[in-house]
């Protein structure tokens, strides 16, 4: 519980921040600057720990020294930030333009706030395998309020009640800078709380050791790239062929799948150690199928509340009417980030069979499909080509799991059941938003018909284990 926590809520608070952003920045254009500096901030960090993070966990639990599991893992991740971060830090002038960003000095930050989060990484991952859930959770709620703190502080309430000029000591032509140095700061104050923890490690290299970390971390690095690719790249190649306003609206409304993103990181922290602990009992397949059919159900109907209602929930995070000309992407995306969900459902069979390779496969497939998808679409349907390739990259990761999962770890999926609903949240979720955007009564009716279309389908499930029939 306290890990779920410490995962869901700075997921909750960003969605409060996203209205804050969206109401306070001057334009789109702005936010398409900050979506911008977080997705290579998503890169840094998938680069700057190169799976070691995951190999620490392996590696700690398995070899007798693990004095020397930490001190190698530490020393190297520590070692790699600063050999790549430095020269990156001192070229900034060159670097910045060439990445498109709009001040050199946003470059200089996300560098140093990169470095500061590299280095903490080891110190959290120490937490965790020592099982100390409460400092770990306090430190990562400690930094996301932090951060929310100083965004309200410098965003609304020192223009608002105070001094601007006592900002002028931070130089940037954009309020979006102000993002950016919040986001440092929050990082500098936990790499000071996390100090006194780095006096217990020693720079130490065990070099046999680390060719082994080394050789189990980089399917992972491979993984975490085509992730962060699969996941963000349209962000970036959109300013490439539309304008920044544009790509700002679409990162804006695509922020809308955050609230099928907090449902499917709920679900995985309570799923996938339940999928573990059940593997070797007789009937566990039987219970991952049924476990996917109520995802499904559970997450088609999020998907269908949001289009119904979809003016009210944009209202909450899109804060100026610019970010409305993109909400057509709002039904695919969520329908995407569905398909991607159930895509992790169907991981289980790689991770019960120990063939985790796969993930690398399906990961680096995806991350392909993607880059070819945008490059070709985009240019054709703009932003809406953007949004139909990541649907159509995960159903089609989606599809070749389960067809591989079928081959080494057969389960009793009720595929017809999945297919069905997923189709018919698909429908009324276009006629919705096509035909009765902001027609309450009617989109109330297709909430509620689809409703007692499944009670009526699972009334025996119902029953029996929900009411004890």
């Amino acid at each position: 519980m306290v890990y779920g926590i410490a995962a869901v809520l700075p997921k909750a608070i960003n969605v409060f921040l996203v209205a804050l952003h969206t109401k306070i920045l001057p334009s789109t254009a702005d936010f398409n600057i900050n979506t911008e500096y977080y997705v290579w901030a998503a890169y840094f960090n998938v680069l700057l720990t190169f799976g070691m993070e995951t190999t620490f966990f392996k590696f700690f639990n398995s070899e007798k020294d693990k004095t020397q599991v930490l001190n190698t893992t530490f020393t190297m991740v520590g070692l790699v930030a600063l050999l790549l971060l430095t020269p990156l830090f001192f070229l900034a002038d060159t670097i910045a333009p060439v990445l498109e960003f709009s001040e050199t000095n946003h470059f200089r930050i996300l560098i140093i706030t990169a470095l500061l989060d590299t280095l903490v990484v080891i110190p959290f991952a120490y937490l965790r395998v020592k099982n100390k859930a409460l400092n770990y959770a306090v430190f990562k709620i400690l930094n996301i309020t932090i951060y929310a703190i100083l965004n309200l502080l410098f965003l609304w309430y020192i223009p608002t009640h105070g001094n601007e000029s006592s900002l002028n000591w931070f130089h940037t032509t954009s309020k979006v800078g102000y993002i950016f140095l919040a986001n440092l700061i929050a990082s500098a104050l936990i790499f000071a709380l996390l100090l006194p923890m780095f006096l217990k490690f020693k720079i130490q290299l065990n070099t046999t050791l680390l060719k082994r970390m080394l050789s189990y971390s980089w399917p992972i690095l491979i993984a975490g790239i085509a992730y962060i690719t699969n996941e963000n790249l349209d962000k970036l190649i959109l300013p490439r062929y539309l304008n920044k306003s544009i790509a700002g609206a679409y990162a804006g409304t695509y922020k809308l799948g955050v609230f099928m993103s907090l449902f499917i990181t709920a679900f995985k922290l309570g799923a996938e150690p339940f999928f573990f602990n059940i593997a070797k009992q007789k009937n566990a397949k039987a219970t991952y199928a049924l476990i996917l059919e109520w995802f499904t159900i559970l997450g088609a109907l999020i998907v269908l509340f949001i289009v119904a209602y979809i003016d009210f929930f944009a209202g909450l995070l899109l804060k100026q009417p610019e970010y409305f000309e993109t909400l057509a992407i709002v039904p695919v995306i969520l329908l995407a980030n569905l398909l991607l969900g159930i895509y992790n459902n169907l991981s289980v069979w790689y991770k019960n069979t120990g063939q985790t390779r796969y993930a690398m496969y399906f990961s680096v497939l995806g991350g392909i499909l993607t880059v070819l998808g945008l490059v070709t679409m985009v240019p054709i349907l703009g932003y809406m080509g953007a949004a139909w390739v990541t649907f159509v990259v995960y159903a089609i990761m989606m599809v070749t799991s389960y067809t591989y999962g079928q081959k080494h770890y057969k389960t009793p999926y009720n595929i017809t059941k999945i297919g069905g609903l997923f189709l018919l949240i698909s429908a009324l979720s276009f006629t919705s938003f096509y035909f009765f955007r902001g027609n309450f009564l009617i989109n109330t009716g297709f909430i509620l018909f689809t409703l007692g279309l499944i009670y009526y389908s699972e009334q025996k499930f119902i029953k029996q284990r929900l009411f004890n029939r």
